[in-house]
């Protein structure tokens, strides 16, 4: 007699959620920097910043979070390198290095944490992308505050000067454009990724929809004052580089005579008289208030012109070895108002003031060229220049949210960049032009940017640039500019955005690390969605070690 005996069948357990190999990962590591570069200035393939953000979400994903940090600084350098080049033009190797490398550790921050968050992505598919937005946001505002008062330049939202999703600016600022551009990459890579849940290709539409619905985002700041019209003189300086000011008389004569034959334009009608007249940051390094000679050569322009003028002046004191940097009102038939001045309120540390000097020293020479510490203001540049009150932000500070939000709460009513982009290069001042669009858009304002060698030039309340001038050339543009008293809701939120996007991208790490301490395994009840390698087919149906998912397989990359 033959017992039959019945043999239960193998347990199949779905293979591990994996994620992509090192030797695709890498690489898309690399093409996530090198499309960020591509879509700033000089490039302005805006529409590759989702690309870029898509590329390294998809890298970072279900790796440990020191791998996701090494993929993250993988593409912060390829980013970071060429996009602040400029930076050593006349300073040498090392600092540009020190910089870009700097500001490469915010995005291995956020590889880091994006790869530690990968749990609850699998988890719950619909938060990659909202994941991947807040993140970004995070990122940035840490970024933009250290060290030594931040560094916010390569935000995404600078590389949307020509895009729809500009637009969002209106509503909450540089954070909500970047929290919309990386969102829309999240959609992407949420899109690509093999998985479960929504069409791919509603995902992807999605992505789409983030741009086509910024078009429908009012702008332009509404109605305003009584048009005025000004005039920017760009008077260049005789050579570039860091030297430029060892002929700073010169320079101020440049100024001068681009004002003085403005004036004879308008004297002969081929020119209309202009209301007001801005000149650069560093138009003026001659202290006019220490030096006769240099003050009657402003008088003298302001005179011909019949219009106030806003020199950017560098000032001695207020204390020994001191100096500021400013914007000084000089008004036809009376000279300057000391009243009406502002006080660049954020020098640029290691360029305007050094830090730690006898270590700063160590790294370059060139610091030594700094013998006096710019002395930071305290008040915003609101400055009544007669015809118009202007907000007024000098060079650098136009990156930062704060500062020029002020000017506007504070009464400005046109927006004014006063830069001095002789140390750097053309690419410098179109990534400051970007920067400059924003803004205008942000707070609802006509603006202009004024260099002393370009690039200058107008902007509208809509982010459109007009009038344009060369760069490394004398200039003079005349436009109508309309001053607003109006307050877009982003100038009424004010921090409000960046802090309630930021706070969220801390509740969904803690969410994160919450299902982390769960360690659920894959293929149970509860667990992990246990879908086979993404963007390949599964190739076994045999048991694999978890992955970093519970945090328990080492692998490389």
């Amino acid at each position: 007699m033959v017992t039959m005996v019945e043999v239960a069948p193998e347990t199949v357990v779905p293979p591990a959620p994996r994620p992509l190999p090192a030797k695709v990962a890498l690489p898309m590591a690399l093409a996530a920097g090198l499309t960020q570069l591509l879509a700033f200035p000089r490039y302005d393939l805006w529409w590759l910043a989702p690309v870029s953000v898509a590329l390294l979400a998809a890298a970072v994903h279900r790796r440990r979070a020191r791998a996701g940090a090494g993929l993250g600084l993988l593409a912060g350098l390829v980013f970071f390198g060429p996009l602040l080049e400029w930076t050593n033009l006349h300073t040498g190797m090392l600092p540009w290095i020190l910089l870009f490398v700097a500001e490469s550790l915010f995005i291995a921050l956020l590889g880091a944490l994006a790869a530690y968050a990968s749990p609850l992505v699998d988890r719950h598919r619909w938060t990659w992308p909202l994941l991947t937005g807040l993140l970004w946001v995070g990122q940035e505002a840490a970024r933009d505050r250290l060290p030594f008062g931040g560094f916010p330049w390569g935000r995404l939202a600078f590389s949307q000067g020509d895009a729809p999703t500009l637009r969002f600016a209106a509503l909450g600022g540089a954070p909500l454009v970047t929290f919309v551009v990386a969102l829309a990459g999240g959609l992407l890579v949420a899109a690509v990724w093999r998985r479960k849940g929504l069409p791919s290709v509603l995902l992807g539409a999605g992505a789409v929809a983030v741009a086509v619905v910024g078009l429908l985002v009012p702008v332009g700041g509404g109605a305003g004052d009584k048009p005025v019209r000004v005039a920017i003189v760009q008077g260049n300086v005789p050579r570039l580089g860091l030297d430029f000011n060892a002929q700073r008389r010169a320079v101020l004569n440049n100024h001068v005579t681009g004002t003085v034959e403005l004036a004879g334009r308008v004297a002969t009608g081929q020119e209309q008289q202009p209301d007001l007249v801005i000149w650069p940051e560093n138009s003026s390094d001659v202290d006019p208030f220490l030096d006769p000679e240099a003050a009657a050569a402003i008088s003298r322009a302001a005179d011909s012109i019949k219009a106030p003028i806003l020199v950017g002046a560098v000032l001695r004191g207020p204390g020994e070895n001191e100096v500021r940097n400013a914007g000084v009102v000089w008004l036809p038939g009376q000279g300057p108002d000391e009243s009406r001045m502002y006080v660049k309120q954020h020098p640029v540390p290691f360029a305007e003031y050094i830090p730690l000097r006898n270590i700063a020293r160590m790294v370059s020479k060139e610091v030594d060229r700094v013998r006096s510490d710019f002395v930071a203001g305290d008040k915003p540049g609101v400055l009544d220049m007669g015809p118009a009150t202007i907000g007024d932000v000098i060079c650098f500070e136009v990156a930062y949210d704060g500062i020029v939000r002020d000017t506007v709460t504070a009464g400005g009513g046109i927006l004014a960049v006063q830069t001095n982009n002789a140390t750097f290069d053309e690419s410098e001042a179109r990534q400051q032009l970007a920067m400059v669009r924003l803004r205008a858009v942000e707070h609802g304002r006509d603006s202009l940017m004024a260099s002393t060698v370009g690039v200058s030039g107008f902007v509208s309340s809509d982010g459109t640039v007009h009038q344009e001038t060369g760069f490394n050339t004398p200039g003079v543009v005349v436009a109508e500019l309309t001053p607003r008293a109006t307050r877009t809701l982003a100038t009424q939120l004010g921090y409000w955005p960046e802090m309630v996007l930021s706070g969220l991208a801390v509740a969904t790490l803690v969410a994160a690390a919450v299902i982390r301490r769960r360690r659920p395994v894959p293929g149970t009840p509860g667990g992990t969605d246990p879908d086979p390698a993404p963007l390949a087919p599964a190739t076994s149906h045999t048991s694999t070690p978890p992955d970093e998912v519970d945090g328990s397989r080492t692998e490389a990359g």
